[in-house]
């Protein structure tokens, strides 16, 4: 493996490519994690119906199957991830612009299956994109830059996030549904703009000698096959699950207590800062303390701030729901970086799009059930009992840190042969 400091600094140009990338993920996550239960609720629906709002996130869940195919396509003019980036991210700039025509009252009642529909497509597209610009991103950042890396994924994607989370929500308050939808969709097709200039260097296919369904057995058995990796993956798929229990519930529960739309767009603007600190934090501890410990830490975090939020009841001062949802955005933003960051270290030179993306759709596989369940524990337990048992969840999850502890700190072949693979696109400088 290479050691550090013959690792070259990423260019600045780099960083302005994957931060552009990272925050067009988080529009219409935003959308759909924030901008969405909040809207919903003040409609009065159910909140069943907002908790099953996870399901959408079904594709993410999925991506792997599709996966090794990313790896190896490339666009005769495009090329690799400019291939696959570019039309990509142009059909979600397309969806959004039609939800921008659409009436948003009538979307969120009676269109709603329409509104699903529109939502899955976007999902879809965007974790298709989420391929591509994982691999890139292994690609680019040796593991001496990864920590940072991470930091600049979970902060762009927050930022994305925010904006189409508490802006949408001031926007819609201020000028409407159909207004606030094109803005969206306008910010999106601005982001797109570094990739397109970004010159992208040719890089060979993996060589694979299998085709179809073979090939998807024959690109992950490698993978599978690593020492350790069972009980990596079993805390990959435990890590979050007390946030996707707790974090759809967040807003609906604010709402219930009184708060408008516009207050709702407050909170989340700061919070979501919060989280951006959380994860250049995460950056630095997991380059100081390493995948271990960095995890460790992050889970405690984690699981302790999703239980504070049992405190917040009818009457509670806002400086309380402040600090609370700060709190819980900066454990998130650390937590999720750290957690990302040991996955680029599981992954196989010439694998690394389908390699990040099939540890990442395990890790999506009991979360996107149990979120789909928060609506449903909520009616029966209140939300008093769902956070707590989301802080529980979240601390039992961290048993399983010492038994992939040894997967975490070994310098293992695919670690190695990542670490010394050689950087095959480089942005324009």
């Amino acid at each position: 493996m290479l050691v550090a400091p013959l690792s070259p600094r990423p260019s600045r140009a780099t960083w302005l490519l994957l931060a552009s990338l990272y925050c067009a993920q988080g529009l219409p996550s935003g959308l759909v994690a924030h901008a969405l239960p909040a809207l919903l609720r003040q409609q009065g629906v159910d909140l069943a119906l907002i908790g099953l709002l996870k399901l959408l996130a079904l594709p993410w869940l999925l991506k792997a199957l599709w996966a090794p195919w990313v790896d190896r396509w490339r666009h005769p003019r495009l090329g690799h991830a400019r291939g696959w980036i570019l039309p990509l991210q142009g059909s979600v700039v397309l969806c959004l612009a039609l939800l921008a025509l659409l009436d948003g009252p009538r979307l969120l009642s009676e269109q709603f299956s329409l509104l699903l529909g529109l939502l899955l497509l976007i999902n879809l597209a965007a974790a298709t994109q989420d391929i591509a610009t994982d691999g890139l991103t292994v690609r680019l950042l040796s593991e001496r830059w990864r920590g940072l890396g991470n930091s600049v994924q979970v902060g762009g994607y927050k930022i994305g996030m925010l904006l189409s989370g508490s802006g949408l929500l001031l926007l819609v308050g201020q000028m409407g549904w159909n207004l606030a939808l094109a803005s969206l969709a306008l910010l999106l097709a601005a982001l797109t703009l570094p990739v397109w200039h970004w010159q992208e260097r040719p890089n060979p296919a993996p060589e694979q000698a299998a085709s179809g369904p073979a090939l998807l057995c024959q690109h992950y058995r490698g993978l599978l096959r690593q020492p350790g990796m069972g009980a990596w993956l079993a805390l990959l798929m435990s890590f979050k699950l007390g946030d996707s229990l707790a974090s759809p519930m967040i807003k609906p529960m604010l709402v219930d207590l009184g708060w408008g739309l516009g207050a709702l767009g407050q909170l989340t603007l700061l919070s979501s800062l919060c989280g951006i600190l959380g994860a250049l934090a995460g950056g630095w501890l997991y380059a100081r303390l390493g995948a271990w410990r960095a995890l460790l830490l992050g889970g405690v975090l984690q699981a302790l701030t999703l239980a504070s939020l049992a405190s917040l009841t009818q009457g509670a001062a806002d400086s309380l729901v402040y600090s609370l949802a700060l709190l819980e955005q900066a454990a998130d933003g650390l937590s999720s970086v750290v957690l990302f960051a040991a996955m680029m270290r599981q992954c196989r030179s010439a694998h690394e799009g389908a390699d990040f993306t099939l540890q990442a759709s395990l890790q999506l596989l009991l979360a996107g059930l149990v979120g789909a369940t928060s609506g449903l524990l909520a009616k029966a337990i209140g939300y008093p009992g769902l956070f707590l048992t989301a802080g529980l969840l979240g601390l039992l999850a961290l048993l399983l840190l010492y038994p992939a502890r040894l997967r975490l700190s070994a310098n293992t072949p695919a670690r190695a042969s990542v670490d010394a693979a050689p950087h095959h696109s480089t942005p324009v400088r």
